[in-house]
């Protein structure tokens, strides 16, 4: 019997979502600038992020949009990673990681993608991206009806998640 046919499905890692965030800390132009890159580097709408705080010092007002965001998910998640991975060189430390697998890391310039040049009308600009994982079965923590936690044997490890980025995307992890 093939070996493949006897792993579970129900124990297969798969990318849950991919979010890329850009935060200005001003609306305004810098803010319509950043959600035109984020467009440009994603191919999907961006949704802004307002301030959850007050903070004088800084000039933020609670509700204040202060940022952008994208989710990824599916195979424009996937495309999105590889070429996020590139811009790393393939090597992620250990500590980006969580308990249950996900990670995040920034990219401090756009440019750095292959395919992105500078482009003085938007300027410089780095961002966020948050990595999140799942296995088949997490209806129950997003159903209407009787929702409840994810058990601990169900959820994914640190080290799963890293034989999935060996085998998916050919990532090395650096301790």
């Amino acid at each position: 019997m093939n070996p493949e046919k006897l792993k579970n499905p129900m124990r297969q890692i798969r990318i849950e979502k991919v979010v890329i965030n850009i935060g200005v800390g001003e609306g305004g132009e810098r803010l319509r600038k950043a959600m035109t890159l984020l467009e440009r580097l994603t191919g999907h709408k961006p949704a802004f992020t307002k301030a959850k705080v007050t903070n004088r010092d800084f000039g933020i007002r609670k509700g204040l949009p202060i940022g952008c965001k994208v989710t990824l998910r599916g195979e424009d998640a996937e495309k999105f990673l590889k070429r996020a991975f590139d811009v790393l060189e393939h090597k992620i430390p250990r500590s980006y990681f969580d308990k249950y697998g996900n990670f995040s890391f920034g990219i401090p310039d756009y440019t750095l993608f292959k395919d992105m040049k500078y482009d003085p009308d938007i300027g410089i600009f780095g961002m966020d991206i948050c990595v999140s994982f799942e296995r088949p079965g997490y209806r129950i923590k997003r159903r209407k009806r009787c929702k409840t936690k994810v058990p601990e044997r169900h959820r994914t490890t640190v080290e799963e998640v890293i034989q999935f980025l060996k085998e998916k995307f050919n990532v090395e992890v650096i301790e």
